[in-house]
């Protein structure tokens, strides 16, 4: 239903990473925004060129992008594209090869288009609703593994390392003897899609934005998987949502548990 979307996101993604991959191997400036978050000229660019791409071929469509001004007034539009330019922004700028351009469609709301492309891993996801999960054109599904087994990714807040980190090292040292181990890689987008590969099987971030997981969920949930708000509800998409992930919903439904446990 959506298969002319879902070319043109996969297009738009693609067509960014020579020039972002020319920067990368040159060599590039730093500045720090208000956040205290890293931005990079490859974030602009690949922003601007993944803009224009898509605007040509659906100029009604709106934009929530992490690197635009005016993102909140534009979730009001049925069609809206979530674009994170480059997830994992701190990895890029330090050359750590770990990192994705990141597209969404949302309709009404909902996600129905995700493309996640971590050229570095030679990893292409993409999803479309009711239509299963994809890496490389082979399709995906989520681990099988039981609780005690399981990988889980997670990260600490690095941005506002107050009273949220904290609880995030809490909910580390009451989940670590539960699981088999444990990842901070520094990308959601990488670690969503990854465990819909079955390669990690959890997840959980605090304080995330739309643009850093839009994409990744539906690739998740299309392989199998269950992703929700920390309350283990229906994730809506709003500013600064605290996410979790699992392989299955007996998993999740632990997750939750044990997050909740540590975020009062």
């Amino acid at each position: 239903m959506w298969e002319e979307q879902l070319d043109c996101a996969l297009k738009a993604g693609i067509s960014v990473i020579k020039p972002i991959m020319d920067i990368y191997n040159r060599g590039f400036d730093v500045e720090i925004k208000e956040d205290n978050s890293p931005v990079t000229e490859a974030d602009k660019l690949a922003d601007k060129l993944i803009r224009e791409a898509l605007h040509k071929a659906y100029p009604t469509y709106a934009f929530l992008t992490e690197e635009s001004e005016d993102n909140k007034s534009r979730l009001e539009n049925d069609y809206v594209w979530i674009v994170d330019p480059i997830d994992g922004t701190t990895n890029f700028s330090r050359t750590l090869p770990w990192c994705a351009i990141s597209v969404a469609l949302a309709y009404k709301g909902e996600v129905i288009i995700g493309v996640v492309y971590n050229a570095f891993a030679s990893q292409l996801f993409f999803a479309s609703k009711n239509e299963g999960a994809f890496c490389n054109g082979v399709k995906i599904e989520v681990s099988k593994r039981e609780f005690k087994d399981c990988l889980l990714a997670t990260a600490f807040s690095c941005y506002n390392k107050g009273n949220e980190t904290q609880k995030c090292l809490n909910f580390v040292k009451e989940i670590f003897p539960q699981i088999n181990d444990i990842r901070r890689m520094g990308s959601a987008a990488c670690e969503l899609c990854n465990v819909a590969l079955g390669r990690l099987d959890m997840f959980f971030e605090i304080s995330l934005n739309p643009w850093d997981y839009a994409a990744a969920s539906l690739v998740l949930k299309e392989a199998g998987g269950v992703i929700s708000g920390v309350d283990g509800k229906t994730l809506p998409f709003n500013l600064g949502t605290s996410i979790i992930a699992a392989n299955n919903i007996t998993n999740h439904q632990k997750l939750v548990k044990i997050v909740n446990n540590n975020l009062k």
